[in-house]
């Protein structure tokens, strides 16, 4: 569905689903000092002065990209998942079709290395030959469809989505796709490091034609043809800043238009194929790349197709098969890419696997084990607590109008809160598994959710579906649906505990709170109504006004340095950035507001309660990261990176200059001309 697909505030490549990156953490009942480095004062930079301490004693394991604190939650859940995956898969009694059956037999034939490298690549013998069979462009488009439906999105995507302009309704869409690097600039930029990692994958794409047995000198030539053809399909793509503009991605047509726009490709018999037929318009996203389909559909040759075609099947099976094929996987997904120096225990992979395909069968599991109702009703209160500081903020913004301050606080009202768990769990009972071949399990999983997925075409909106599992150490807020979520997987200490000190609460989970309630007014989240409508309610004096802060945002982003030449590129982080800015002043303001009526918290460890309140804020982004992962996170994720998510809206606030005594002209203090304010 491209709208939680698009709108999650969340890391969206699958090589980066093992790190907790998307919101800020925060600390829980106890506040360790050691983790400060008083070497480094608070005004200087935070973020050294708050973490590192922590960063010093906690090195990146080799299996990682990074290590942060959120890691250790991480950590923590994937045990609790671990024991009942155990459990599971031991139990031989079973009901069939039970979820109890299924998170087990997933979980079992995912471990059966045994069985995994004996089969090779026997299982996907059946695909090869379909591959083999194309000989025009009829049966290119069958295969394309048929691969769609497995979970290889080869050429394109097709999808749901929940329509921009009617938020009643659910369309298809196509989408842009059919690349295997993280995105279209690793194939456009001219840079020495974007050279040498084009080099890199040519050569990881011929060595996988190695292992499915053809020839070196036939697998070299076969890796450049994948690459020729992936290059015209990024170049024709949207870039990342572009696509976090709803206008440039909503371009609603009749199926027969798109016929129009790319005339070559057999659309009917696609929609026909994959179940979309006699279902209504669908949502172009980006009608250029199409128009290059288009022409690839007749110029390239078909043999080159089938290239391209085998190449994104090993490409999209490598992790579920034998271990040579896992290895070169890993080789240049996890060492390449992100520094990586080994792969994760089998153990760790399967767990996850296992949440990504049945995750809320598997969840109902978790939440048993983790979530206590006191938890729930906890972050409830705190939920609430941060809408009315919010509102409180909206009504007294000296730069909103009235007229656009009553559909702001309409559109606060009428937010929705997603606590811990769905209230209707996802029924499972299509999917088929069994204790056979894990990469036959993984592809089922895969059907099931594409059909899941457009079996939504044509009917009302599911306000109750969930975007994310429970267990998953993350949070988010989706516009379309005026909602925002947090599983109980990032419920849980030390970014949240609810007997903790309210302090560390409302820095750490309040933040979180505020961030992702804010989401629905930065870049993007602001031109959705209180419906999930894609709809202006700013006058056009508020909107210019609105702008020039990002705008602000944006420019201070830019002016950070990650290496060599490569800054954060602020239009990209844009939205994250003005959301955590936007959490911490909510999150700030509600903690205030609980102190009302009380007597003043003692100082613990030396630290006054609002100093506290910023350390647990900003402890939570305690992090070190290799440096092939900072770069790739800088390159296609909206979030900034940890360090300056820390000092960058910390030192626009003055509420936390004046609580650890900051003079302007220090670091942690912007000049008053360049700071930036929006709440």
């Amino acid at each position: 569905m491209r709208s939680l697909r698009v709108w999650l505030a969340m890391v969206l490549l699958s090589l980066l689903s093992l790190v907790v990156m998307a919101s800020p953490l925060g600390s829980g009942r106890g506040f360790d000092v050691a983790n400060v480095d008083r070497s480094c004062a608070p005004c200087t930079d935070f973020n050294k002065f708050a973490n590192g301490g922590w960063m010093a004693k906690n090195p990146i394991p080799a299996a990682y990209p990074s290590w942060g604190i959120g890691n250790e939650v991480n950590e923590r859940n994937r045990e609790i998942l671990h024991q009942i995956l155990e459990d599971a898969a031991k139990v031989t009694a079973a009901a069939p079709g039970s979820n109890e059956q299924k998170i087990g037999d997933y979980y079992g034939s995912c471990m059966d290395t045994t069985k995994i490298e004996s089969a090779g690549l026997k299982p996907l013998q059946p695909e090869f030959d379909r591959i083999r069979k194309i000989s025009d462009l009829p049966s290119l488009e069958n295969e394309i469809a048929h691969l769609h439906s497995i979970g290889v999105h080869a050429g394109f995507v097709v999808d749901s989505t929940q329509d921009f302009k009617d938020s009643t309704q659910v369309t298809g869409e196509v989408d842009q796709g059919g690349l295997g690097l993280p995105d279209r600039d690793y194939y456009t930029r001219e840079d020495d490091k974007s050279k040498q990692q084009r080099d890199e994958y040519v050569k990881h794409v011929a060595k996988m034609f190695e292992l499915m047995g053809d020839d070196p000198t036939k697998a070299a030539a076969e890796a450049q043809t994948v690459m020729e053809l992936e290059t015209k399909l990024a170049q024709a793509s949207q870039t990342k800043v572009e696509r976090r503009d709803p206008q440039a991605v909503y371009h609603r047509m009749p199926q027969a238009e798109l016929k129009t726009l790319a005339p070559n490709f057999p659309w009917e018999d696609y929609f026909s194929a994959v179940g979309l037929a006699g279902k209504g318009d669908v949502n172009v996203t980006a009608p250029n790349f199409f128009k290059e389909i288009n022409a690839l559909v007749a110029s390239e040759p078909i043999a080159n197709w089938k290239t391209y075609l085998r190449w994104h099947l090993i490409n999209s099976a490598a992790r579920s098969l034998s271990s040579a094929f896992v290895d070169e996987d890993f080789r240049f997904r996890g060492t390449i890419l992100t520094g990586t120096k080994e792969n994760l225990p089998r153990w760790k992979r399967c767990v996850s696997y296992t949440d990504r395909a049945l995750g809320e069968a598997l969840g109902q599991a978790y939440v048993q084990k983790a979530f206590p109702p006191e938890a729930k009703a906890r972050a409830l209160e705190m939920v609430k607590n941060l809408e009315a500081a919010l509102a409180d903020d909206l009504r007294q913004l000296p730069w909103m109008s009235e007229a656009t301050r009553q559909q702001a606080l309409t559109k606060l009202q009428a937010i929705t809160n997603k606590i811990g768990y769905p209230d209707k769990w996802r029924d499972y009972s299509a999917m088929h598994i069994e204790r056979g071949p894990y990469v036959d399990n993984a592809f089922r999983a895969a059907h099931f959710e594409f059909h899941r997925d457009l079996n939504k075409v044509g009917k009302p909106v599911d306000r109750t579906e969930w975007g994310m599992t429970p267990p998953t150490v993350n949070a988010y807020y989706n516009p379309q649906l005026n909602e925002i979520v947090f599983p109980a997987g990032i419920l849980q200490p030390p970014f949240f505990d609810f007997k903790a000190d309210d302090a560390l609460n409302y820095g750490g989970m309040g933040a979180i709170i505020g961030h992702e309630m804010t989401h629905g007014f930065d870049d993007e989240g602001s031109q959705f109504d209180a419906q999930g409508n894609l709809k202006n309610w700013w006058t056009p004096d508020d909107l210019k006004n609105f702008k020039d802060r990002g705008g602000c945002i944006a420019k201070q982003f830019d002016g950070y340095f990650v290496e060599d030449k490569l800054h954060e590129n602020g239009k990209l982080v844009e939205g994250e950035s003005i959301a955590d800015l936007g959490g911490l002043v909510v999150a700030f303001a509600a903690f205030q507001k609980s102190l009302e009526g009380k007597s003043r918290p003692a100082e613990i460890d030396g630290f006054t309660p609002e100093q506290r309140f910023f350390l647990g804020y900003a402890q939570g982004w305690a992090d070190n990261l290799r440096p092939e992962f900072a770069r790739l996170l800088t390159n296609v994720d909206p979030h900034p990176l940890p360090q300056f998510r820390v000092n960058g809206p910390l030192s626009n606030l003055p509420a936390f200059a004046q609580a650890f005594q900051c003079k302007q002209g220090d670091p942690m203090v912007r000049p008053p001309s360049d700071r930036c304010a929006i709440w």
